[in-house]
């Protein structure tokens, strides 16, 4: 009897690990909410799930987060979008993070002032040219979501 209730709970780890596994977008420090009108910095935890590599990891900017500088990655370059008044929309970090290994990406940002959820859209490319969308546009593959309250 404990044998099948271990290889059971087994299974199921084993099952839902996929679904754990995703770029995820956080505070610094691991949370998942800030405070209004607060200098944070955000880190973008990005694995690799596939046999091959990624190659390039984009983001795109939630509306109201004013993002004012990164952290230097060693191995990639970034390349950033602005819009016409010269904020940054969308950010892309393209170099190398091995299959089994994760890629954490840093950058700070001032928060909204009024209360909001920030959705995190990020765009995975593989080298054998997928992309993974980390949007919320398939099941299984969610946006991030910090809350500014």
């Amino acid at each position: 009897m404990l044998n099948r209730f271990m290889s059971a709970a087994l299974l199921l780890l084993l099952s839902s690990a996929p679904a754990l596994a995703h770029a995820t977008v956080k505070t610094e420090l691991g949370s998942s909410e800030s405070a209004l009108a607060a200098y944070e910095v955000y880190r973008l935890n990005v694995p690799t799930e596939k046999a091959v590599a990624t190659t390039a990891v984009r983001v795109l900017i939630p509306q109201g987060l004013t993002v004012s500088r990164f952290l230097v990655q060693p191995g990639f370059t970034r390349t950033v979008k602005t819009n016409e008044a010269g904020l940054i929309t969308e950010v892309t970090w393209q170099g190398r993070i091995a299959p089994q290994e994760f890629g954490r990406f840093y950058l700070q940002a001032h928060n909204p002032a009024a209360p909001t959820s920030l959705v995190w859209k990020v765009y995975q490319t593989y080298a054998d040219g997928s992309v993974v969308a980390w949007d919320n546009t398939e099941v299984g593959y969610p946006a991030s979501v910090v809350t500014v309250r």
